[in-house]
């Protein structure tokens, strides 16, 4: 039990249901409460200093307390704190930030609609789909497909349009219309002796055999992450959307970029679809849309998409979706502020500057006997664990390797995530040299702390 009744953890244990957590075990041993963020450096009650390597949840690209981001929210609250979208009525902060997400989009694009998060961005883009169905009079074509181990949010819908397990047990998800397809990682699944040209054919095949089995006539929509973030930073290969998007241009399939996490930088182009020559007609954004520092997100739809919903929207005399903060002026005042420093840093030529010390920090890892594959793209990385080197066999999931590595990191001060036995790194855009060079001294402390751990209880 936590020691202290009085400490924020036992007040913490005693009123907060917390998302993606034990909540037994959260009762039992409280949370881990942190107070001030600096940089790429984050501080909790009891006054210890961690590196935060996982920008939080992949949000906050300028890293903590940027002085700027605070002025552009405090101003906006005195100049107009709150107003709405609806009805026909706007203000300035969403029409700008609307025009610039346009101006920056990697294909063209023709509307903006904002939201408040990931999930809600996911979920709108599939009521946008079924909506923009019933408009071209084809009510049946609605189904969409994600893929195993993709992610996409929580509410009912994009956690049903997500592949992982966990968002499905006890939930009473996936509903029905939500199809997954194959996971597009090479080094977990392909066959032995295939190549990845070989195995995104397959990728694509198995995709086009779904879309034929269900019929095409039924399938709206496939949704996809340029690098999926939470099923364990799992990079497609080179080929895997090319092929893909020739599938889905064969039945006419709209294709559904999901950027919350790639999105501003993270893989070294302003855009994961940029990095994979995703050609999407729906981009969902959000997390370093305002570095994390306030909820915001966007749906951004081309022409194409937008036009037929239009029109629906005259006849119905509506169009009956929104959220009562969707393009809150203080969030697009927050949002249009980090593009502002985004552009003053030179984002992505400082991202491509500063990838490879962070790529070659992870490959230094390569022959320690814990670690299995090594993945990465921009500032994005992954270290899978293994428990035989060799043939790449994981630990069963109740040794808990994994967690016990991640309690290792933070008693050395580093926050970092384990997304099963695959550790990820994505750590604030502006994170320096020396801030990277450190982030793996205590990651290889936590390593070798993990491997005394597992030789001991051999």
């Amino acid at each position: 039990m936590v020691s202290n009744p009085n400490s924020y953890a036992a007040r913490d244990s005693a009123v907060l249901l917390h998302p993606y957590t034990n909540a037994l075990a959260n009762e039992n041993d409280g949370s881990l409460v942190i107070t001030r963020g600096h940089g790429v450096y984050v501080t909790d009650d009891t006054g210890k200093e961690y590196i935060e390597a996982m920008s939080v949840l992949w949000c906050t690209a300028l890293g903590f307390g940027n002085e700027r981001l605070a002025q552009a929210a405090a101003q906006q609250i005195r100049d107009l704190s709150f107003y709405h979208g609806f009805n026909q009525k706007s203000h300035s902060p969403q029409i700008e930030l609307a025009e610039r997400l346009l101006a920056l989009a990697p294909v063209p694009m023709s509307k903006v609609f904002f939201a408040n998060s990931g999930s809600e961005a996911n979920d709108t883009a599939f009521k946008l789909v079924w909506y923009r169905s019933n408009a071209m009079g084809k009510p049946k074509k609605k189904k969409i497909i994600g893929r195993i181990k993709g992610y996409h949010g929580v509410t009912i819908a994009a956690a049903s349009a997500t592949g992982t397990p966990i968002n499905h047990q006890a939930f009473d998800l996936p509903i029905d219309g939500f199809l997954h397809t194959d996971c597009p990682h090479y080094a977990s699944f392909a066959i032995p002796g295939e190549s990845e040209a070989q195995y995104s054919e397959r990728c694509a095949q198995s995709l086009d055999t779904l879309i034929e089995q269900e019929g095409p006539d039924t399938v709206a929509a496939f949704i996809a992450e340029p690098v999926m973030g939470a099923g364990g930073v799992l990079i497609p290969p080179a080929e895997y959307f090319k092929k893909i998007q020739s599938v889905l241009t064969k039945h006419d399939v709209l294709m559904i970029a999901d950027e919350v996490i790639c999105g501003f930088g993270r893989t070294g182009n302003m855009w994961g679809s940029e990095t994979f020559n995703i050609k999407p007609d729906i981009i969902t954004c959000a997390k370093a849309l305002s570095s994390g520092y306030i909820p915001i997100s966007a749906v951004m739809i081309n022409e194409t998409v937008y036009q037929p919903i239009a029109e629906q929207s005259a006849e119905i005399g509506s169009f009956g979706h929104g959220f009562t903060y969707s393009g809150h002026p203080v969030a697009a005042a927050v949002a249009l502020e980090t593009l502002n420093i985004y552009d003053e840093l030179g984002l992505v030529e400082m991202v491509q500057a500063i990838s490879p010390v962070l790529q070659n920090g992870i490959q230094a890892f390569a022959d320690h006997p814990l670690v299995g594959d090594i993945d990465g793209v921009g500032l994005l990385g992954v270290v899978a664990l293994v428990a035989d080197k060799a043939t790449g066999e994981s630990f069963p999931a109740n040794r808990g390797v994994g967690p016990f590595l991640l309690e290792r990191a933070l008693d050395h001060g580093l926050i970092i995530r384990a997304l099963g036995d695959r550790i990820a790194f994505s750590p604030p855009l502006v994170i320096d040299q020396s801030e990277i060079a450190e982030m793996f001294v205590r990651f290889g402390k936590a390593l070798n702390d993990t491997l005394k751990w597992l030789e001991i209880g051999q």
